[in-house]
């Protein structure tokens, strides 16, 4: 990854564009990629498209991931100028206390913490009981309601993680042998700002090495996804595509307390191709197609199946008539909290494995997946 995809990605990442609040960060995605695409649009919900046309105008292939992070909207302010709110996408309450966040008011960013009562003041019973969302507010620092609505703050604001990304080097061991120096990145949204970036790496790539595809590849930044797969059906509405890679991040499950058969994907260790997930079974010959893909070009990959939750593939694969769809993307720690962890090596594998199934997804490909 050169200098600018690396600051690019990065800028991606500390935008703030929760839920139904993407506009901030759709705008950067707009002002990077238009620079590679032949097209670049928006469906009338606030997602991004962005075409290369390949040597031919058909099959269509879409590449989309969604650009939404998960986050808060205010629903109340207290009479002290505190702010109760309610999540936009899965939070796990636990992972709450004690966080920064950002508050988007029509007058700018504001900067608070997510706080509770004291525990000092808490009766032994109420100490031993995990404390829910709705027992929490969120302080910016005012004493009273007019403080805070001078603020710019009002109910429906958003409120995202105040989380900057950054980097790390590490020497890499397996099993006691150095393997060479890997860059992880730490930081927020990563689910999915990545499969964004990895759509709009795979249209630069193409754009710039002059790589002949037999096709039009089609790359999306759907919003909404956290809150129920909403721009990848408009975008699908839109595209209608005749087959669908959807990047989103896999779960890395090499941290304790979980099992290998709860979560397959290591971080590190290659891309993860989706086997099976709560919302899609992938087209089995599209899913051969992708592991043969890997093994020929030797780009490391890792199968992992998702018992829980889903992505955009949920709703594109069973778009119009139906739309062979597989999902691939880099192994993430700690998704859904404000600090998640990849190793950039992964990101790297994804853009490569992408470029080389659209090369090959010509006409008769493609029709081959829905043979019967």
């Amino acid at each position: 990854m050169d200098k600018e995809s690396l600051k690019f990605f990065e800028e991606l990442c500390n935008s703030s564009g929760p839920a139904g609040f993407e506009r901030e960060t759709t705008l950067l995605m707009k002002s990077y990629v238009q620079k590679w695409a032949d097209t670049v649009y928006t469906d009338r919900i606030g997602s991004l498209v962005f075409e290369k046309r390949g040597n031919s105008e058909t099959p269509t292939i879409l590449i989309p991931g969604h650009i939404d992070e998960i986050g808060f909207v205010i629903t109340s302010i207290t009479d002290q100028g505190f702010l109760t709110f309610h999540q936009l996408g899965g939070w796990f309450d636990q992972g709450l206390l004690g966080q920064r966040v950002t508050v988007m008011t029509r007058k700018g960013k504001l900067r608070g913490v997510i706080a509770i009562k004291p525990p000092h003041l808490m009766d032994e019973e109420e100490r031993k009981k995990v404390i829910t969302k709705d027992k929490m507010f969120i302080d910016i620092g005012c004493s009273n309601k007019d403080e805070a609505e001078e603020m710019g703050v009002r109910i429906g604001d958003a409120v995202v993680p105040d989380s900057t990304f950054f980097t790390i080097k590490k020497r890499a061991f397996k099993e006691g042998k150095f393997i060479g120096i890997k860059t992880l990145a730490f930081g927020k949204a990563f689910d999915d700002r990545v499969g964004a970036f990895i759509a709009a790496q795979v249209v630069r790539t193409l754009k710039e090495k002059d790589i002949d595809h037999p096709n039009k590849v089609v790359g999306a930044a759907t919003v909404q996804e956290e809150v129920g797969l909403r721009g990848a059906r408009t975008v699908a509405n839109l595209v209608k595509p005749d087959v669908a890679i959807v990047i989103d991040v896999e779960i890395s499950g090499d941290v304790p307390g979980v099992e290998p058969r709860q979560a397959q994907a290591k971080l590190g260790e290659g891309i993860a191709i989706t086997a099976y997930d709560a919302s899609m079974i992938p087209n089995q010959p599209l899913k051969e197609l992708a592991i043969s893909i890997c093994e020929k070009n030797r780009i490391p990959y890792q199968l992992a199946t998702t018992a829980m939750g889903g992505t955009d593939a949920g709703a594109v694969h069973i778009s119009n008539i139906g739309c062979p769809s597989i999902v691939v993307g880099p192994p993430t720690r700690h998704i859904h909290s404000h600090v998640g962890i990849l190793d950039l090596g992964d990101v790297d594998h994804c853009i490569k494995f992408v470029v080389e199934m659209v090369k090959v997804l010509d006409k008769s490909k493609v029709d081959s997946l829905t043979l019967i």
